[in-house]
């Protein structure tokens, strides 16, 4: 039996593949798995089915999706009036950048793992084929592993937390064959940041954009429903 096997893990699951991943990769190593979901009023909504379809896939014992409108603040264009672009993936933060949202997502998730009696929480945070968002990155995690330990009680005086990022030097291909291999149907998971009103993947916004391009070069069918062919 695995070491793990009686230890209890939350999940940051946004419906995404690569927190599918990250929630497959947990239960694969024998952890007790809980999910939460943030609907923060983002434009890509149907990502918040995507995480309930995952959630009941690889079997969590509680999936909590927890509102918290950050539309109220702006600042992205995944909360706020702004186009998002399809220009492809830059060099310099996008807009689709939302200020501070994994140190929010975090710390909310932290809070229910400390409540729950778990010590473990896996996020899908990945610093390859990404966007360029600085919460991703692994300085962030190790910063926000110490926060953790400082500012909780079981930080302080207890067993602590381990903040699991198994996706964090994979390329999207690399996902894309974990995914395979742990036989997580890819097509439940949700990547656009644009979806048309009859939800289908814009394919041209850095989400499709890095997903199409993971199953290309993984050699593995794309089961998204595309609005436009993403460019090669």
């Amino acid at each position: 039996m695995s070491d793990n096997a009686k230890r209890h893990a939350v999940i940051l699951l946004s419906g995404g593949m690569d927190s599918m991943v990250a929630a497959g990769l947990a239960r694969e190593s024998g952890f007790r798995i809980s999910a939460l979901t943030i609907d923060y009023n983002q434009r890509h909504r149907v990502e918040l089915q995507a995480a309930r379809a995952i959630a009941d896939h690889v079997g969590v014992e509680r999936h909590v999706v927890m509102p918290l409108d950050l539309r109220q603040f702006g600042g992205s264009a995944l909360t706020d009036d702004i186009d998002v672009p399809k220009e492809g993936v830059g060099s310099a933060i996008p807009v689709t950048y939302v200020p501070a949202r994994n140190l929010v997502f975090l710390s909310l998730t932290l809070a229910w793992a400390e409540a729950i009696g778990a010590h473990d929480i896996f996020i899908g945070v990945n610093a390859l084929d990404y966007s360029g968002y600085p919460d991703c990155r692994p300085d962030f995690i190790a910063s926000f592993a110490e926060t953790a330990r400082l500012a909780t009680r079981d930080g302080v005086g207890g067993d602590g937390f381990t903040i699991h990022t198994p996706l964090m030097d994979m390329t999207k291909a690399d996902i894309a064959r974990e995914a395979d291999r742990l036989g997580l149907p890819a097509g439940l998971s949700w990547s656009c940041y644009d979806p048309t009103p009859e939800n289908l993947a814009c394919g041209r916004c850095d989400a499709c954009r890095l997903r199409a391009k993971g199953f290309s070069e993984a050699g593995l069918p794309d089961p998204t429903p595309y609005a436009e062919a993403p460019p090669a």
